[in-house]
This record gives structure tokens, sequence and C-alpha cells, in this order.
């Protein structure tokens, strides 16, 4: 028979589905008078191993007296232990290719004998051989939490909420099974072998996390090179494969280096208007291609390998099934997508996909720990763990990755997840140190060092940078999602690959004339946030003598408006892209700005009162400070968080100094931003993906409304009685009800609610 047609939802609810799960089952065994079915009900009841021995009890659904307080367990009963059991593998769809007990099998038999018809019912996901048979457990025995029955789960469908109370009590009942177990030198390895599992998972995590940033670094900043020029080999030069720092390495300026050649030199062009013309060209050209192969990559091999994935991770993380979000594909994707989107020069970062990445690799170690991988509940410790690993190689700040993990990822973070999250997050970085993909020490491109202090004077340009901040967190969410909504209906919502390479054109197009929107995020951010002291090469010559100029500054704020706009209208594109680095990039255009305004100011009128602080023969302004800062405020602004932004920030520059005035912008920026909506980038990205994500830190004030107007009448529920069903009167109500799951109440006159049954146990 054909497979079950998708209802709401993506649940199986067609009318001919149930009945093929009976095996030779056909519409006539069904059709006979009710004593036959409620024979057939009592049989199955007969061998319930639920049942404590009374198989004529009818079938309920109310909860059993509890056991006497001590350490009794409740005698479940268990299957055979070389039984292959996965919740995960007990969906509806492979229900019917499962063996059924066999003294279950005979007492369908017996009832189908007098009816001449052959109805095979096969329940639950465990397999149990000839000859075995139901014994009731005792203390430490193993359970079978897998059998299908009253209370018992049979996995979980997409999109659905966890049970974290049943996956905790199982993995209680697990651990005590094999301590009571352990006997002898080999029972004691067994246990510690078993402990070990998690910590070998976190540290190969790290590990993986670590190489695939590295890989992801090099990769993108080659890829974003070849877009201005290549590294020719022969005598001066280098090799194909390397990248404009690495080609040019061991040069003070890049003026002096002979192996990198521009396009436009490689075709022997020496006008100065046709090397723009020639640069302008390829840049274009690469931009679109590399924007092109990024979205072909997501569309026809991973979609979930789009966006930043963070939404998603909150999701998950808060106790709901996604499928295939951390898969195999979707992590290749992920990774080979990321170096593409980002050296095609769009206004979107690779800190934020990261952390998606980093829970990749997680997800796909646990399949070697089946105690690790069958429990949803530790899964999710896991990749909270993973998710600090992420942050910690994409800023190089491993204490900024746990705190990042636990203000904004993480819905359910105990002491021990914490401590998880620290050692996977230490051996991410350690590894990305060992690669050292920049061959500077550095773990990531901009991370920089001050010298010198700040003055009291200057509390007031930060506290404007924080305001500044919070302004363009609230705009830039709204304008986002005013994008989002008009891209879900637009013509461009069923071509998502040609709307990304008409915003990859436009943004090259807009990108190339502003020397400051034209390099890679990454390296602008570093020379913004460099003290001019320590710039070898000034590419972009904001440190030379009379840089701090007006005509600079309205070049970096007209950079950070046209880069709020390319940000808000590509994040959201069928491509991986994070939005942490571009709203970086944007607050430090704005923060080194307001640095140079300052700068000009002290230096015109040196003798001003309010600049009495200052030192004599020493520079008072340190612009690179005012970037750090305003790109924290921005950071803050848009995703609301505060203590693990100011601990990331710290850990780049390493100025303990400066960790007051990155307190007062982000505090203000927070401030500034909740008068334009409590919900940071990701809570309201969840929202507009209307994932089940419950959010306990809302504190939204309760509508106050007539509960008549949000309760549903008891006569318009789908409600299923606790007794008194038949095999038929179940299907009918699958089919005929597109619900996930159903209330059950005591009787149809008194509804007195006894729990929920969802439509997977059902089926």
């Amino acid at each position: 028979m054909t497979g079950p047609a998708p209802g709401p939802y993506g649940e199986q609810s067609s009318s001919s589905s149930l009945l093929a799960r009976y095996g030779h089952a056909t519409a006539e065994d069904f059709d006979g008078d009710d004593q036959v079915d409620l024979s057939l009900d009592n049989a199955l009841l007969d061998d319930d191993p639920l049942d404590e021995g009374n198989g004529k009890a009818p079938n309920t659904f109310k909860r059993k007296p509890k056991l006497p307080s001590g350490l009794a367990l409740p005698k479940f009963l268990s299957q055979n232990s070389n039984s292959n059991q996965s919740s995960r593998s007990a969906s509806p769809r492979n229900l019917s290719n499962l063996p059924l007990p066999t003294a279950r099998s005979r007492r369908l038999r017996d009832v189908n004998s007098n009816n001449n018809s052959d109805i095979s019912l096969t329940i639950g996901n465990g397999h149990m051989g000839e000859g075995t048979s139901y014994n009731d457990s005792k203390d430490g025995s193993a359970l079978d939490w897998y059998t299908e029955g009253p209370g018992r789960r049979v996995g979980y469908d997409d999109l659905t909420a966890i049970d974290w109370i049943f996956e905790y009590t199982k993995e209680r009942q697990r651990l005590r099974y094999l301590y009571s177990h352990a006997t002898g030198l080999v029972g004691h390895g067994a246990q510690i072998l078993d402990a070990s599992q998690i910590w070998i998972i976190l540290i190969a995590t790290g590990v993986f996390s670590g190489v695939l940033a590295a890989g992801i670094d090099v990769a993108s900043d080659w890829l974003a090179d070849l877009k201005t020029g290549f590294c020719r080999s022969g005598e001066g030069g280098g090799q194909f494969y390397l990248n404009k720092g690495f080609c040019c390495w061991g040069h003070q300026e890049l003026a002096q280096c002979q192996g990198w050649t521009s396009w436009s030199s490689a075709m022997h062009v020496r006008s100065s208007a046709g090397q723009f013309i020639i640069g302008y060209i390829f840049y274009f050209l690469y931009s679109v291609f590399f924007a092109f192969c990024a979205s072909i990559l997501v569309k026809h091999f991973a979609t979930y390998a789009k966006h930043s994935g963070i939404p998603e991770i909150k999701t998950v993380l808060g106790g709901f099934v996604i499928r295939r979000f951390m898969g195999f594909w979707t992590l290749i994707v992920k990774s080979l997508g990321l170096c593409l989107a980002v050296a095609s020069g769009l206004w979107l970062g690779k800190e934020g996909p990261l952390v998606h990445v980093a829970c990749c690799c997680a997800n796909l170690l646990m399949h070697l720990s089946p105690s690790l991988n069958d429990n949803e509940a530790r899964k999710r410790e896991v990749w909270s763990a993973a998710a600090a690993a992420g942050i910690s190689v994409a800023f190089g700040s491993p204490i900024g990755g746990v705190l990042f993990s636990l203000e904004q990822l993480s819905y359910y973070f105990p002491d021990k997840t914490m401590w998880q999250s620290f050692v996977c997050a230490m051996v991410a970085a350690v590894t990305l140190q060992a690669f050292n993909p920049f061959r500077t020490g550095k773990l990531v491109l901009y991370q920089v060092t001050y010298s010198s202090g700040w003055h009291g004077f200057e509390i007031v340009p930060f506290a404007v940078l924080g305001i500044m901040g919070g302004l363009y967190g609230g705009i830039f969410i709204k304008l986002n999602m005013k994008i989002a909504k008009w891209r879900k209906t637009s013509p461009w919502a069923s071509t998502p690959v040609y709307e990304v390479l008409v915003i990859a054109a436009v943004t090259a197009v807009v990108n190339f004339p502003n020397k400051f929107m034209r390099a890679q995020s990454s390296e602008l951010v570093y020379m913004l946030f460099a003290e001019c002291a320590n710039v070898t090469d000034d590419q972009f010559g904001i440190c030379k003598t009379g840089a701090a100029s007006a005509g600079v500054i309205i070049l970096l704020l007209e950079a950070a408006v046209a880069g709020c706009l390319l940000a808000s209208v590509t994040f959201g594109l069928q491509i991986p892209a994070g939005i942490i680095l571009p709203s970086m990039a944007i607050g430090a255009l704005c923060g080194r700005a307001v640095g140079i305004v300052i700068e000009v100011w002290q230096g015109n009128h040196p003798d001003a009162l309010i600049f009495a602080t200052c030192e004599p023969d020493i520079p008072c302004i340190t612009p690179g400070t005012y970037a750090i800062i305003g790109a924290a405020a921005a950071l803050a602004g848009v995703t609301r968080m505060t203590v693990s932004i100011v601990v990331i920030m710290f850990e780049l520059t390493g100025a303990l100094t400066y960790v007051l005035p990155i307190m007062i912008a982000v505090m203000i920026s927070k401030w500034v931003g909740d008068a334009f909506g409590k919900r940071g980038i990701y809570e309201t990205w969840i929202h507009f993906k209307e994932y089940p994500f419950l959010d306990n830190r809302d504190d939204s004030p309760v509508p106050d409304v007539p509960v008549s107007q949000i309760m549903t009448q008891i006569e318009d529920l789908s409600v299923l009685t606790a007794t008194g069903h038949t095999i038929q009167s179940i299907h009918d109500m699958l089919v005929t009800q597109p619900y996930r799951g159903f209330p059950v109440v005591s009787d149809s006159t008194r509804n007195i609610h006894l729990g929920y049954i969802s439509r997977t146990e059902l089926i």
C-alpha cells in the first residue's frame, strides 16, 4: 500500500496508512461487531508488558499508585539484551518493518482464527526473538524504555518537544543498571569507559572545530584575495594557492612585493583609469560567481546550511527536534558555502555559522557513543558545549564562548555543562592556535593590543557610541524583518538563487568604489581596531599624516550606512551568513569616525579645559579604541547580549583598562535597543519562522482578556476517552484529525483530563 500523505506540519494522515501498519488486515476485519474488536483489544492487553499480571484490566491512562519510598524501582519489564533499541527509529514510517513479540503474535492469531482474518500488529521498536518472554525487572535491571504502551516514548517527530524528565529518568536508570553490574576489574573498566565517553566527544569536537575554522579562514582569505589578483610563481614570487598576505610575507609594504600581481598588471594595463576598470570587472565577476556557487550548494545539497543557524540552535537547545539540521551534508555544505559566501564580499560573517559548524561536528561524533546519541537531553548538553567551541574559534575567545552559550543559546545550562563547555572551547582554541592560520600567533585576524589608556572626558563619546549602537540595532532588526516579510511573498521566493545573484551584483557595484567597503570585513575591522603606531601597511590611509580629515570621516560614515542597508538585505538569503561581524564592522566604522572627530578637536584645541588631563608629547586620543567600543555597542544593539560581548572584546584586545568603557557602551546600547523591542535579531527570526520556542526569559505582560476568548470549548476539542476504544475508532480519529496529539479524558460526560498522547505513539 502507498505511504501516507503528509498532513499539516508534516503529519501522516492518509486513510490507508494506519491500516497498512497492521500487516494483512483489511477493512472487513474492522467492520464486524464490537465484540470482536473488544476481544482483540483484550488479547493485546493480556500481553501488555506494563500490566502487573492482570491481563483482563481495561486500557486506562490513569496514573498508577506511587511506589513505596526507598530505593525500590518500578517493575518495568525488559527486553532481550541483544535488542538494538533506538528512540529515533520508532517513527511511524518504519514501525511496519519491525517484528512482533512472539507471545503477542500467538495471541493475535488465536483471536483472528475465529474470524478467518490475519491481523499482524507491530508495536514498539524493540525486537524480541523466539522464546523471549516478559519478566518483571528487579532493582538495577535494564528497562525497556522503547516498548510501546501507556507512558512510553516511541520517538519524536520533527519540530516536536522532547520529554526532559523522561530522558533524564532513562539516563538515571541506565547508570543504575550499569553500576549494579559493575563487579570486578571489567565492571570498573566499563564504568570508567562510560564516564569518559562524553569527554572524548567534547575533546574531539573541539579539535574538529579548530581544524575546520582554520581551514575556513585560509580558504576564504585566498578566495577573497583572488578578486584583486593572484600570486605568480617564479623569481620573487610564490605559489598560486597563496593569498596576498602569504605571497608578500616578509615585505614591510605591499608595494615592495613582486609576487602579488593584480589583474590589471597581468593584462598589461598601465593607465590609472584602465586599472580601475579592469579591477572593477574582475571584482564584480568573482563576487557574483562565489555567491552563486554558495547558493547552489545550499539549494541542492543542504537547505539547512543557510543563514547563521543560531535561531535553529536556540530552538533545538530549548528542547525541540529539527531533523537533518546537524547532518553530514549540512556540515560539508555549511563549511564550503561559508568560504564562498565570505569571499564574495557580501555583508555577512562567518562567526555565527561557525557555531552551527561546531554543533554539526558534535552531532556526528555522538554517533560513536550510543549512550549519548540515544538520549535527547544529554545531546543538548553536548551541543551547548559545542556552541561555546564555535564562538571560541570565531573570536579566539574561549571564556567569551562559554558565556555566549550561557547567555544567548542554552535553555538548560547546569554547572556540569559550563565545565564541559569550558573544556570544549579551550580545546578548540588550542587547536586553532596550533594551526596558526595567519602565521602571526593570533587566533583571529582582528585581534589587537593597546598600550595607551583612556581619559575621564572620553566617557561622553563612549556613551554616544552606545546610543548609536542601540539605534543601529533597533533600526536594523525592523528593516531586516520588513525585507524578510516582503521576500516571503515576493516573486523571488521560488527562485532564491537569482535573488542571491542580484544582491551580490548590487553589493559588488557599491563596494568597489569605497575603499573601506572593498576590503574583506575581517581586514577592515582589524585596520579600524589597530593603533596607528602598530600599523606597518596602511592600505586605507587612515593613519597617514593629515588623514584625520572631513573626507575620511564622510567615507567612514558612508560605508557604515551602506553596510547597514546591505547587511539588512543579505541576512536572510539562501546562503551561509552571519550578522556578528557585519555589525562589528558597522559599529567600528562609526566608532572610528567619532574617534577621528575627537582627535581633530583635541589637536586644534589642546589647551581646552576638557583636555587638561592629556599628557604632553603623547597622543591623547586613540581612534582605534573608539572603533572597539563602537563595535561592541553595535553588536549589543543587534543581539541584546551584554556580559559575553564585554568578555569577547576584552579577550580580543587584552586591555583590561577598556573593560569599563565597553561595559558602559554595551549597557546604554541595550537600553536604547530595548526601547525598540525586547527581542534581539535571533529571537526575532525564531518568531518570524514560527519555531516552537518557549523563551524562559520572556517577561511580556500577561494580556488582560477574558478566559473565554483564549480557551477552546470542550465541545470543539478532539479528545480521546480513556476506555472503550477499538482499533477502528482510533484509526478513524487519526484519519479525520490532523493534530499532533490528543488530550486523554476520563469519559465523554465528566471530561476529567488524565494526560496527553502524541500522534506518533498512537500510530
